[in-house]
Parts: structure tokens; sequence; C-alpha cells
């Protein structure tokens, strides 16, 4: 006999869909140098070495200009020279050596911090919450956590103490210039001053063209990576040509993107070039008219001219270093949009440290259902319910099938189960606990499985896949689980048995002998609870009879409840939940539920 449960309808419902969600917007943070510094955290010390040996070796480089004056007063003079050149070679090697030693251990730790935050990207990206993946494209996620930390490298260490040792080099060199001949220098800061001045202006709008020049690469990853992923299809429908052209035009963006950022980049030589010469020059001319007037020594006239030619390159390198500064801070920007975003443990409700009275069960929990729900609500928009009073209950041991139509709110029922979501109104109780409320997302987890309808079978082996939920599970225990998913025969007849490589997403398995290895993994962590997406969805009358028999051994094992279409896979089931709109509409025996009456069995 079955239960009637419900039969109203709203027009409301009539729009609801399962699948239907609204897109959440985060606020955009805007980043700065600041947070390039925080990330540095837990390699500074390493960068304060680095940056030791740089300014070591900005000491040695500010000696040459006056250990080389010191040395042509020398030769003027008639005075030992020799340990003076001595000097002046030794002051050269070491620099060189030093400068070495300080670039290599700036690129090691760029390298090390780039690997910690692309680890913490992934962390991250594998821990969101679930609707988070429909609101990103896989391929944008992969440059963010690729190409953009790559760009990130350079300004995460060797930038920022370029920067440092760069300041301290230029503000050494003016201190020298102004001691060897103040009027000089003041020349030299008008020319300087006035074309760097007009070139930081040129620079300002390179982070904007980084960050689109990014977001267009992103957006033709996620092309790519579409296409790539139906690439029968794009075949069959003589798609390739215009593929290419969808691809090609967001490849068009990104170059025309950066082109602004190369174009503004190129300034920066040619401008302290031109820079450089022009006060060499006037210091040229002006200091050989002072020295021919005895205003000042040749000796210190070519001291000052090495001082401008020894802070030309610190200079350039500062607005290089602006300009990189600038793609970093866009990379960092695209980074840290996707880090922002709590994770799952970060947002969803805790286990509450009090039970809910109105759950309390008796001392004896031998009859409490393997899974319970009670006036369950849920909507993923607030005005648009997927759930409306859901309650229905599976038996341990028990075969329970969900039917309905698409949309009906199945799938969501598993989400809810598998705390991918919590429901907004009522309760679920796993094996009498109020999973919300009482169990840790781990611990909910941990008491069932989730066997997908399009059935994921992993890159790697048949025993790689097997044992994913369980990774050091042994023998006997893969043996009990390919032999309760009807496996022996694949394993027997594969060449490597367990061992052998099932391909890319299991291109070497049929359609059933991947559905069988996905219950397989599903069943080797011996869960309370599996759920089952419609298993046979997608498989011939030969492997659905082999599936069935598979389906009615689990039982044994633990509780069943299997989201099903065909009648074949209804009639299996001990009973019957048949939902629409959102709704729980009937509960009984397959035949009763959808008999006279009921309308014909769901699609």
């Amino acid at each position: 006999m079955f239960t009637k449960v419900h039969s109203g309808r709203t027009d409301q419902d009539a729009d609801m869909d399962e699948e239907d969600q609204e897109p959440e917007t985060d606020e955009k943070v805007r980043v700065n140098w600041r947070e390039l510094v925080r990330i540095t955290r837990g390699h500074r010390l390493p960068i304060a070495g680095a940056m030791g040996l740089a300014l070591l070796g900005g000491v040695t480089g500010l000696a040459q200009p006056l250990l080389a004056t010191k040395t042509i007063d020398a030769f003027s003079g008639s005075r030992p020279y020799a340990l003076l050149l001595t000097l002046l070679a030794v002051v050269f090697l070491a620099e060189a050596v030093i400068t070495a030693f300080s670039h290599y251990l700036l690129e090691r730790t760029g390298e090390s911090i780039v690997l910690g935050l692309r680890l913490r990207i992934v962390d991250r990206l594998l821990r969101w919450p679930m609707r988070r993946y429909q609101q990103h494209r896989l391929g944008d996620l992969l440059t963010r956590t690729t190409s953009d930390t790559t760009l990130l490298r350079d300004s995460l260490a060797y930038d920022l103490v370029e920067a440092t040792v760069g300041v301290f080099i230029i503000v050494g060199g003016i201190a020298m210039m102004i001691w060897l001949d103040a009027m000089m220098f003041l020349i030299v800061a008008v020319i300087v001053g006035t074309i760097g001045g007009l070139t930081m202006l040129l620079l300002a709008g390179i982070r904007t063209s980084v960050e689109d020049a990014q977001d267009s690469l992103g957006g033709m990853s996620a092309e790519l990576e579409r296409a790539l992923s139906a690439i029968r299809t794009v075949r069959v429908m003589r798609a390739e040509g215009r593929e290419k052209d969808r691809i090609g035009r967001l490849a068009q963006d990104a170059y025309e993107n950066s082109l602004q950022a190369v174009k503004r980049n190129a300034v920066i030589n040619p401008a302290m070039t031109l820079a450089v010469h022009g006060a060499m020059i006037t210091v040229l001319v002006v200091g050989g008219l002072r020295v021919a007037g005895g205003g000042t020594s040749l000796a210190d006239l070519v001291g000052f001219l090495l001082y401008v030619t020894y802070i030309a390159t610190p200079m350039a390198n500062m607005f290089d270093v602006f300009a990189t500064l600038q793609r970093g801070l866009a990379a960092l920007q695209r980074v840290d949009d996707v880090t922002r975003i709590p994770t799952e443990d970060e947002e969803i409700t805790r286990p509450a440290t009090t039970r809910p009275r109105s759950l309390e069960h008796s001392p004896d929990t031998g009859d409490v259902p393997a899974i319970e729900f009670r006036d369950v609500g849920f909507s993923y928009e607030p005005d648009r319910p997927v759930l409306q009073n859901v309650s229905f209950s599976v038996d341990r041991h028990s075969h329970v099938a969900l039917v309905g139509p698409s949309g009906a709110g199945k799938s969501t029922i598993f989400a809810l189960i598998a705390r991918f979501h919590d429901p907004r109104t009522g309760h679920i109780l796993l094996g009498g606990r109020d999973s919300a409320h009482e169990m840790s997302v781990d611990e909910c987890r941990r008491a069932i499985s989730l066997v997908e309808q399009s059935a994921p079978v992993m890159h790697g082996t048949l025993r790689e896949n097997i044992v994913y939920a369980k990774p050091g599970a042994d023998d006997a225990e893969i043996a009990r689980a390919v032999e309760l998913a009807s496996l022996e025969s694949l394993v027997s007849r594969l060449p490597q048995g367990l061992d052998t490589p099932v391909g890319e997403h299991g291109s070497a398995l049929s359609g059933g002998e991947q559905q069988r290895v996905a219950i397989a993994r599903a069943l080797l962590p011996r869960p309370q609870l599996l759920l089952l997406d419609e298993p046979t969805s997608h498989l011939d009358s030969a492997n659905e009879a082999v599936l069935a028999r598979t389906i009615e051994h689990i039982t044994a094992e633990c509780t069943l409840l299997v989201i099903a279409h065909r009648p074949s896979t209804i009639q299996a089931a001990d009973k019957t939940v048949l939902l629409d709109h959102g709704r729980v509409e009937a509960i009984g025996p397959y035949q009763e539920v959808t008999g006279p009456g009921r309308g014909s069995p769901p699609a």
C-alpha cells in the first residue's frame, strides 16, 4: 500500500529546477604591494640574507669609482699604484661573486614562494563549496594556478630586494656625487628627474593591461579545455574551424592587451639611456670647463662620471621593478580573487554542541533509519524553493528508489545527504544524528559513498581507482570490493590485472565496467549508506543485467538509495519515493506508486 503525501501544485512550483542556481558575486578586494610583502611570510630570512648580500655588493660597487679616482691621482702624482690596482680588481671580483650568490638565493626563494602559493591555491580549490565550481571556468582556474603564479615569481622576491638595494645604491651614489661636485649633481638631477617623471606617467597603466591580458588568457584556456574535452563531438560536427576562431579571438585579445603593456614597458631602457647620455654629455661639457678653469680636478670629474654611469643601471632597474611589480600585482589580484573565496569548512555550519530536543531517540537505536528526512526545505535562490516539506526514511540495509521527472529534486536530495549544502528548514538524520548540527562534514562523508551517473574513472591503474577512498586498503579488502562489484572477470582478463592502466577518464573500459569500478570504489570503505545516481542510464541491456545482479548483493553490506528512471531499476527496490516539483508525492511499492492514476513511470 502506498502513502499519498502531497499533490498540491503552485505556479511557483512549476518554475522550480533543482539545478537552477544564482551565481554569487564576491566583493573584489583590490590588492596592493603590502599583499606582495605579506605572502613572503615564512621566507623572509633567506630574503633578508639575499638582501644583505645585495647591499654588500652595492657597497663594493660604490667603492669602485672612488678607487678609480684614487688610482688616477696616483698615476698623475707618480705615486705607487700597484696596491690600488690590485684592490680595484679584488673589489670587481667580490662584487661579481656576491651578486651571483645573491641572485641564486633570490631565485630559489622566489620559486619556493610560488610553490607554496600554488599548493595553497590547489588546496583551496579542492575545498570550495560545490556551487562555486559552477561560477568559474576550469581553464581560467588552471591559468590562475600556473601562469599567474609564474608572473608573481619575480615580484615576490627579486624585485622587492632589487628595489631596496637599488634605493641604497642610488642614495649612496647621489651622496658621493654631491661630495665630489654639488653643482654638477644639480644638473644631472634636473635632466634625469624630468625624463624619469615622464616615464612614470607612461607606466601607470601597465597593471590594468596585464590584468586584462591574463583574463583573456584564462578565457582562452577555458575555451580550449572545453573543446578538447569534447573533441569527438568537435570532429564529427566538423567544428574545428569555428573552435579555432573562437579560441583565436581570445588569444588575439590577450595579445592586444599584452601589447599595451609591452608598449609602455618598452620606453624604460630608451628613456633611461637618453637621460644618462644627456647627463653625461652635460657633465663632460660643464665638467671640462670647470677642469679647465681649475674649479675641479680631472680625477674628480672621472669619478663623478663613473658614479653617473654606476647609478644609471639601478635607476633603470627601478623603473623596470615598477613595471614588474605592476604585472605581479595584476597576477596577485587574480590569485587573490580565488583564494579569498571561503572553503567549505570555513563557510558551512559547524556541529552543534547540544542535541535538539525534537530529535531525541530512545536508548534502543537498533530501529533507527539509516537516513531520514524530516520536513526538509531547500532553495538555491531565496524565492525559488527546490525542496518543500520533504519527509521520508530509509531503513538500514534496505533498497529505496527515488523517482520523479527532471527537476523534481532528486539530485538535490543527494547533495544534501553529502553535505554539499545544508537544508534551509527541517532536519536530515544520518543514523539518528542530525547531519547539519551534530556531525562534521567529514563525519557525514565517512558514513556515505556516492556513485555519480557519469561514474568518473580517474587516470591511473584499476587498483588506484578502487582504493581512491582508502589508499591503505589491503589485498583482502580490494578483493572483497572487486567481488561485490562483479569485476572478477575484468581483472582476470586485463594484462596486468589490478595494476593495468585504465586510460584517461577510463577510456580502456566499457561503460558498464566504468560503473562497476565506481561501485567497487564506493564500497571499499564500507559506507553505511550508498547513493547511486541512475547507475543504468547509459548501459545496454547486457551491462544493465550485470549491474542489476551487482546491486542485489549490496544491501547485505550497506543501505542503498538509488535515483532511478528505468522501470527495471525501480522494480528492484524495496520501496519507491515519488518526487515531483520538490515535494514527496507518494511512498510505497513501485506498482502502487506508479500504477493506474499515478501516470507513467518517471522518465
